[in-house]
Parts: C-alpha cells; sequence; structure tokens
C-alpha cells in the first residue's frame, strides 16, 4: 500500500486581546476623508452607521499598553503547545508572520531585531538550534503563507513538526482621523502542523499563492496622519479602499475555484470557507462569486463562519484566531468534524493572494 506524506493541524492556540472597543467610542473623533479634507464632527454617528452597515464590525480587541505583538505571538504559541501537550523542544520550524513587528504604545516606531520568531522561541525557553525561527511579512494573508510555507518542510521530510504564528497590533498603526482605521483590532493566532503518512489524503490537499504587484502594490502603504496638524513623523496605514474591493471580488473567486480543481474538488465538496476578514460585504460577495462559477446559487447555511462583528480586522490573525475559537467550541453554531473539507483564503497588501484546501483529520 502506498503511503504518502501530509501535513496535518494538530493543535491550536490564540490570544484575543482584552481590551474592547465598540464603534460609539470613536464618537468624539476628528475624522478626515483625505489629506485635510475635515469632515463635520456632528456627522460621526452617521459616519459610524455606515461603516458597521457595510463591514458589519461593531467593536474590536485592543491590546494593553504593556504588550506588544511578539507578546500575544507567544501567548497563542504557549495555548496551542498546552492543547497539544507536546515537547516543545520538537519543534523544528516557528514562523512568526506579521507586518509591523513590535510596536510599543509609547514610541510609536517598529521594533524588528531580533525577529519575532526569536523573541517567541526565546519566550518559550527552546533551547534545540534545529529549532528554526523566521518572520514572514505578506500582509493579511501572512499566517497562511506561513502554513503553506511549512507544508513544503513537512512533505520533504526536512521537518517533522512546525509552528506556524499570526500576530499584528494594527491599533499602534491606525490613523484615529482615518474612518478606514476603524477597521483594524489585534489578536494573534497559532497553529501546529505535523507531517503524518497516509495511504488515504489528510491535512493539506493543495495550495496556491499570487502576488499582483505591477498594477496592485501601491493600493496600500504608510502615510503621514490625514489630519495636517499631527505630530510629523508618525506614519499611519493608509488604502484605496475601493480599488481593494474591486481587486478582491474579480480575482478571489476564480482563484479559489482552480485551487478547489487543483485538489480534485468541486464546492459540492466544501463544508467549510475560512476567510481572511476585512469587510463582511466583501467576504460574502466573493462567496457569491464563488458559487456562482459552478452555477450554485443556494449557498449552504453556515458554511463562511465569521467574527469581524466582534473581533474586527486582526490581519494576519484572523483566520488563525477563527479557527482556534472553532477548534476549541467557542464559536457558537460552528464546529470541524473528521472528514470535512475547509478552504483557507485570504487577499491583502502585495497584492497577494492565497488559499489552501484541507481534510479535516
Amino acid at each position: 500500500m502506498v503511503r504518502d506524506r501530509y501535513s496535518v493541524i494538530v493543535g491550536t492556540g490564540g490570544h484575543i486581546p482584552s481590551r474592547r472597543v465598540v464603534n460609539q467610542d470613536f464618537i468624539g473623533n476628528e475624522f478626515y476623508k483625505g489629506y485635510g479634507e475635515a469632515i463635520d464632527p456632528t456627522t460621526n454617528s452617521t459616519v459610524l452607521e455606515k461603516f458597521e452597515g457595510i463591514t458589519e464590525i461593531a467593536e474590536r480587541r485592543f491590546v494593553t499598553d504593556d504588550q506588544v505583538a511578539s507578546d500575544i505571538a507567544g501567548s497563542s504559541a504557549e495555548e496551542a503547545l498546552r492543547s497539544l501537550g507536546i515537547d516543545r523542544e520538537t519543534l523544528d520550524y516557528i514562523i512568526v508572520a506579521h507586518n509591523f513587528g513590535d510596536i510599543p504604545a509609547n514610541n510609536l516606531r517598529t521594533d524588528l531585531v531580533p525577529s519575532l520568531a526569536a523573541r517567541v522561541k526565546q519566550r518559550l525557553g527552546i533551547r534545540n538550534p534545529s529549532c528554526i525561527a523566521y518572520d514572514l511579512p505578506f500582509g493579511c494573508p501572512g499566517w497562511l503563507q506561513g502554513v503553506i510555507q511549512a507544508d513544503y518542510f513537512l512533505r520533504s521530510g526536512d521537518a517533522n513538526r512546525a509552528m506556524v504564528i499570526g500576530a499584528e497590533t494594527l491599533s499602534r498603526v491606525s490613523d484615529p482621523h482615518d474612518r478606514d482605521g476603524m477597521l483594524y483590532s489585534d489578536g494573534a493566532g497559532c497553529a501546529i502542523l505535523e507531517a503524518r503518512t497516509s495511504s488515504e489524503p489528510v491535512g493539506i490537499l493543495s495550495h496556491a499563492a499570487r502576488s499582483d504587484t505591477l498594477d496592485h502594490a501601491s493600493l496600500m502603504w504608510m502615510g503621514a496622519s490625514y489630519n495636517p496638524d499631527y505630530p510629523e513623523g508618525a506614519l499611519f496605514l493608509k488604502m484605496q479602499g475601493h480599488k481593494l474591493y474591486e481587486y478582491a471580488v474579480t480575482t478571489v473567486p476564480g482563484f479559489l475555484h482552480e485551487t478547489l480543481q487543483k485538489a480534485g474538488l468541486s464546492l459540492a465538496d466544501v463544508d467549510k470557507v475560512l476567510m481572511h476578514q476585512a469587510n463582511a460585504r466583501l467576504n460574502e460577495k466573493i462567496l457569491r462569486r464563488l458559487f456562482r462559477l459552478e452555477d450554485v446559487h443556494e449557498i449552504p447555511d453556515g458554511i463562511m463562519p465569521m467574527t469581524i462583528s466582534y473581533l474586527g480586522n486582526s490581519s494576519v490573525a484572523t483566520i488563525p484566531t477563527l479557527l482556534d475559537l472553532m477548534v476549541r467550541d467557542e464559536l457558537d453554531g460552528q464546529s470541524l468534524n473528521s472528514g470535512d473539507i475547509v478552504v483557507f483564503a485570504a487577499v491583502g497588501a502585495g497584492m497577494n493572494i492565497n488559499s489552501v484546501v484541507y481534510k479535516w483529520a
């Protein structure tokens, strides 16, 4: 009997920050719709109402002032190790996906030396020099790209066990004068993958990635505050939201369909779609267009669980924290069962897209 080597998720962990920030907390903000273009503050209630109607975000989570990204990354890693009960010295790789490094609350400058992965490995107390720790900046699809890289290591036989973490503190790069800043949140999620030999396909069945940089790399950038009176030197995350929306809805559905075909599957086989969440309406439109590719107009209830309404957009952490909540049965009405086909998908700065088709063990 031929037995192949597959990459299987065996443990998860998450860190959802304790600081809860509701939309109404922004009512006193001085918003601008562009550089120097102030919005009448008496319309803030209308701005907040429209924002929630489009994104479905009612609240989000921020880290406390004493925390940075590597802290919550380490916390999610500890939780994943506890859930699995393994010797941490047996990890071959620690991959930490993020985009902005550690940004202290009292000094909004990124700190990337040593790498966040090195900090997590040190926090975990791992001595094994053969446990390779490195960072992966890839926009919002970073955690999923880490999973793809881990799959190569595991299936090749170079490694047997890999930890992939997504951690971000977007609250530290959000312009308080930009309405788009209300999208962003903080969080960390972790998955531990192991190599498994099996005569039947299990775990990662296929994956794909693409980068459309020539025409789309400038859709997100770091820029000054929209408020011209804001102190100079500070940079915040900026984006062309409408163009990002158009890119995602026209590109992602076909890309996901191709990844499914690569695994020899169709939408009828799919039980769950776990997608990066930046905007609920965007995700729903992508899902509808995906199903229309197979002329399916009845989308199964609950196929795309979302946490954006209360956790916001935590970039690389959105998918792994969602996954961890499902694994722990902490997401109402959602669960993962043996044999389920799960499609993971993400799109973000670059512009980068990736997807993984996975059979739950």
